[in-house]
């Protein structure tokens, strides 16, 4: 069974919304880490880290998404 374009588009939209929620609770840890008094620099590393995972996440699934609607 292959899956429709429809169905297709659908799954990458709930990936991108799933990536985007993670990418803004990560936003929100980097905002309560810098505001301690002493940021743990580790920490605000590999958070920036992590956000910019998950830009070439939703870049890739951008790019899988317009192969689908060509």
């Amino acid at each position: 069974m292959t899956l429709s374009n429809s169905e297709k588009t659908s799954l990458i939209a709930q990936h991108q919304r799933n990536n985007e929620l993670n990418k803004y609770n990560l936003q929100l840890a980097l905002v309560e880490e810098n505001s301690v008094t002493a940021p743990n620099a580790e920490t605000i590393s590999s958070l920036n880290s992590q956000i910019a995972d998950c830009d070439r996440k939703l870049a890739a699934l951008a790019a899988e998404l317009a192969e689908i609607e060509e």
